[in-house]
């Protein structure tokens, strides 16, 4: 069974949303207005991108980073990488031409299938609503979360608030940075 990674950009109070700067959030770009960039911080971001054989995203994140990030040299890693959209509504046309093979999954009943393929770890970017269904349906396996020491209130939260029963986490990778950041890596306890 392949391995599925949650990975965010996370306030301390939760909120995932708009972290480098996607229009209509009014706290959007976060994540470098006021916490000071230190690299060493990031360096599980291009660990990823080497350990990592697919991405799976939802249509609001893929129509947010597809017109961007094939051309960027920081994510140059994943232009190759199969991409997995989950959306009811995405169609066949809407997918962009230069970023790889991408395929339209349509239920979480396919992420399922897809982990039971063969093949490396799937790692979830942005989201925050996909996010929440598969962690309810109990198909994450890790979280890699860079905690900001900021409080954004209201915003898309990384978890939801469904009524569940307790979901217990292990840490297995931990550091704290100066600029007050926290590299949290959990995997979920079956």
């Amino acid at each position: 069974m392949r391995t599925l990674i949650s990975t965010a950009f996370i306030s301390l109070d939760g909120v995932v949303e708009a972290p480098g700067g996607e229009p209509g959030y009014r706290n959007s770009g976060w994540t470098f207005k006021d916490v000071e960039f230190l690299p060493e911080a990031f360096e599980i971001k291009g660990r990823e991108q080497k350990e990592a054989a697919a991405m799976l995203m939802g249509r609001t994140s893929y129509e947010a980073f597809s017109p961007v990030w094939p051309d960027m040299e920081d994510f140059a890693d994943y232009k190759a990488m199969p991409k997995y959209v989950v959306s009811t509504t995405l169609a066949e046309g809407d997918l962009v031409s230069n970023w790889g093979e991408t395929t339209i999954l349509r239920s979480l009943d396919e992420v399922a299938a897809l982990k039971e393929t063969e093949g490396g770890p799937i790692i979830v970017h942005g989201s925050a609503s996909l996010n929440q269904a598969l962690s309810d349906a109990g198909l994450i396996d890790r979280y890699h979360l860079l905690v900001f020491p900021l409080l954004l209130g209201a915003g898309k939260r990384l978890f939801s608030a469904t009524d569940k029963d307790t979901q217990k986490l292990k840490l297995v990778e931990h550091e704290a940075y100066a600029n007050g950041l926290q590299k949290q890596v959990f995997d979920v306890v079956r």
